[in-house]
Formats: structure tokens, sequence, C-alpha cells
């Protein structure tokens, strides 16, 4: 099988890394409008070739799109166009706007919505590594809307990649994606910038940062190309909760300003139950 790779970034080259170590794929071609960017995933061995958009999708089997949302949104009309036997599906942290882009077109059941629920605040094809997606969840959008052969695929791919496999409508998935990966960005982005403006002293921030910091502000190191048109296409999500996570930032301030330390202490308590959850969950599917 041809998988064509568009583009080859932490997602994109990692997928290539793992479809090529498990022999999914025999033949792996890349494009990427970044010419460094090509030239390391060749030298890196992620991809066998790099060519043109055009030549990639008519030699492909399987074409993934692992651009940022709002060049998944301009390019997939085109790849659809220029089709014939091939399988399509991208990568996007957002679904809604991307399936509604090519919900009449006459080859939409070739498309398969796909959210592959892993990554790191690292990006480009220097940040590809094997084992990205093992154990994460993979979203399958809107499956009523395409063929069985394309389903089947993508459900291959997969197995292979190690995920676990959900299937949503698209509106679902971009609510709850704000809930549990836009809105973790949007606080450590919050968090870096606040850190920044009141300590000015980059040794102190050094010194005094401990693991709990580290992990919270980690993601403030994102790509702001891929999170800027996450959050520009799953806007009303997205300020919906924010504005939930405003009020209990308010609560808190309140409270604590008050020094009411009941109060406080209960709301530690309720929020303790995330991990709570978080374990049930994980229990429950660790098959």
């Amino acid at each position: 099988m041809t998988v064509t790779i568009i583009g080859l970034g932490l997602i994109g080259g990692s997928m290539a890394l793992d479809l090529k170590t498990k022999r999914f794929a025999d033949r792996i071609i890349g494009v990427d409008r970044n010419p460094e960017h090509s030239k390391i995933a060749l030298e890196k061995g992620l991809v066998d070739e790099i060519h043109k958009l055009i030549f990639a999708i008519k030699e492909a089997d399987l074409i993934v799109l692992a651009i940022p949302v709002d060049g998944i949104k301009k390019i997939l009309p085109f790849v659809l166009d220029h089709t014939t036997h091939q399988v399509v599906t991208d990568v996007g942290s957002t679904k809604f706007e991307i399936v509604e882009t090519v919900r009449h077109h006459p080859k939409r059941a070739c498309y398969v919505p796909f959210h592959p629920m892993a990554g790191t605040e690292f990006s480009g094809p220097d940040a590809a590594i094997n084992g990205l997606f093992s154990q994460k969840v993979g979203i399958i959008c809107d499956m009523a809307d395409s063929e069985q052969k394309s389903l089947e695929r993508i459900t291959q791919l997969t197995m292979v990649l190690n995920m676990r496999l959900i299937f949503m409508n698209a509106k679902e998935h971009d609510l709850h994606a704000a809930y549990v990966s836009h809105i973790s960005h949007l606080t450590s982005f919050a968090l870096a910038l606040t850190v920044l403006e009141k300590e000015h002293n980059e040794k102190n921030i050094f010194n005094l940062a401990s693991g709990g910091f580290d992990s919270t502000v980690r993601l403030a190191a994102s790509s702001a190309d891929m999170w800027m048109p996450v959050f520009s296409q799953n806007r009303n999500n997205v300020v919906e909760v924010m504005e939930t996570y405003i009020e209990k930032m308010t609560l808190f301030k309140d409270l604590i300003a008050s020094d009411a330390k009941e109060d406080v202490t209960r709301l530690i308590h309720e929020a303790n139950q995330i991990q709570k959850t978080l374990t049930h969950f994980t229990w429950n599917n660790k098959d």
C-alpha cells in the first residue's frame, strides 16, 4: 500500500514512522510546503519520497491530511476532487467546520474524519517519535457518511497504531474536545503569560519551577500555527468552556480573598473527584 501524508510535523511524521515500522505501508510519500521539513523527513526516513500534491494524490491508496485545521478545510475539497480509488482522512483537532466543507461533495464517502487524541508540545518532523499513538483514543466522526471500504481502512490504521477507537458526530466531538483538550492549552498559555508578566527574573522561574508547574505549563510551548486555527474553528465551544473556567477561577479568588478556608477546602475536595473519574474510566477500558 502507498500512503501519502500531507504535512510532515509531529503528527504526520510520527504516523509515517509507525506505519513504516509496522509495515502497514510499503511506500510513504510526503508532501510539505516547508522545504526544510521535507528534507528532515527524508533524512530521518519518515518518508520514502517527497512529491508535489497532485502526484502524491494520484499515487496513493490512503491520503492523510496532517496539517493545521484551517489548511485541512481549504485543501480537503481539492484532494477529493482528484481522488479515484483513494481513501482520505485527516487528523485535525476540530471536525464540524471541516466536515461541513465537504458535506455535499460527490466523493464525500471516500473521506473519514479522524482525530487521534495524541501529541506533545513539540512540532516539526524532528519531534516525530515511535509509539506516539499507542494506547491513545482515536475518534471517527460521522461514520454513516463514509463508505464501508474507507471505514475499514481507517479502522485498520487505528489497530496498527494500537489505538482505542470510538465514534462520535462532529458537533459532539468539537464540544468534548473543547473541554478536555482545547481548554488545557488555553490554560497553559494563560499561566505562562501570567508568570512571565509577574516574574521578570528568569532565574527565579527556573529555580522555583517544580513538577507541578512544569506539567501545567508544558503545553505553552505548543505551536501557534496549529492552535490558533483550532480556537477559531471551535470558538463557540471554546468560549463557552472559558466562561465556565473563569467563573470557577473567580469563585476561588473571592473565597481565598475572604479567607473562607472551609469553602476552599470543599471546592478542592470536589475537584479531587476528577482523578477518581479518570481512574475508573481507565480501569474499565484497560483492555
